[in-house]
């Protein structure tokens, strides 16, 4: 498709402005986590720093139990996306090249938890956790995400094994190749851009997730790094800004970092799912 010049710089000038609002904030957010406290009461809550300090992050890091809630929300995040794509690959896999009769009924009742609330499910899964005596650890949270996470994790993988060659497949049977070793040898590894999509994709989500963690996690040494940020609130509202902003761009980074990695493979992933889907 050719484009003229001036529609050319139209789109420049578009993407420019989406990009300022953006990034913008994140910038500002991790430029004031280095202002120190007589920054804030005595300048302008937007202006640079007068000295650029790193007793913010130290603070947060000794004081605020954010080593804590970072390991907890890292177990969290790891093991909820192992489960996800371990259970999505294998439910695509039967779904699209077993070949059985009720094959997209299956998919379509899948599809269906996309529809789903996450509040619709708070108080029967909080009777539920009290009953069987998980409320207050990292399972209560777990479960339910990798439940959330799967209508769409399955959706990627039947849109990739859609156009994986059913005769690849016969030639490996035709070999001596079990059914699992189809999948694991095969499959799975010719998956690697759909799997990075689909951790990505839920790290997102699982990392910011707020309103389980905030149900379901009373004890300090469980809560996650959402939940623990509302420790930078005090008494009457007074909040400690600089902690706050160092605090929050802790837990923003490791999903930044995961991103710019892969997101090559990001974008493979979905316009694999979207052209082929």
């Amino acid at each position: 498709m050719n484009y003229s010049r001036y529609s050319k710089a139209f789109l420049a000038v578009i993407s420019f402005v989406l990009l300022i609002i953006q990034v913008y904030p994140l910038i500002w957010v991790f430029i004031s986590s280095f202002k120190a406290p007589t920054d804030f009461s005595s300048s302008n809550p937007l202006s640079l720093p007068s000295r650029f300090t790193f007793e913010n992050y130290l603070s947060v890091w000794r004081k605020g139990n954010l080593g804590t809630y970072f390991s907890n929300s890292l177990i969290v995040a790891v093991t909820t996306i192992a489960l996800v794509i371990l259970f999505s690959a294998m439910a695509a896999f039967v779904i699209e090249k077993m070949r059985f009769k009720w094959a997209q009924s299956v998919l379509f009742l899948f599809l269906c938890g996309i529809m789903i609330p996450i509040q619709v499910v708070l108080i029967p899964l909080f009777i539920l956790y009290n009953k069987t005596g998980i409320i207050n650890t990292l399972t209560s949270l777990i479960l339910p995400q990798v439940g959330f996470a799967l209508p769409i994790s399955i959706y990627l993988f039947v849109s990739f094994y859609k156009y994986i060659s059913n005769e690849i497949m016969e030639a490996a049977v035709m070999d001596g190749c079990g059914i699992y070793q189809v999948f694991w040898r095969m499959i799975f590894p010719l998956s690697r851009n759909t799997i990075v999509t689909v951790v990505v994709m839920n790290l997102i989500f699982i990392w910011n997730e707020f309103i389980f963690a905030n149900t379901f996690i009373h004890d300090l040494s469980s809560r996650t790094l959402p939940v623990g940020l509302m420790d930078y609130i005090g008494q009457y509202g007074l909040t400690d800004w600089g902690a706050t902003y160092a605090a929050i761009s802790i837990t923003t980074i490791p999903t930044m970092l995961v991103y710019f990695i892969f997101n090559k493979s990001v974008i493979s992933g979905m316009t694999a799912g979207a052209t082929k889907g």
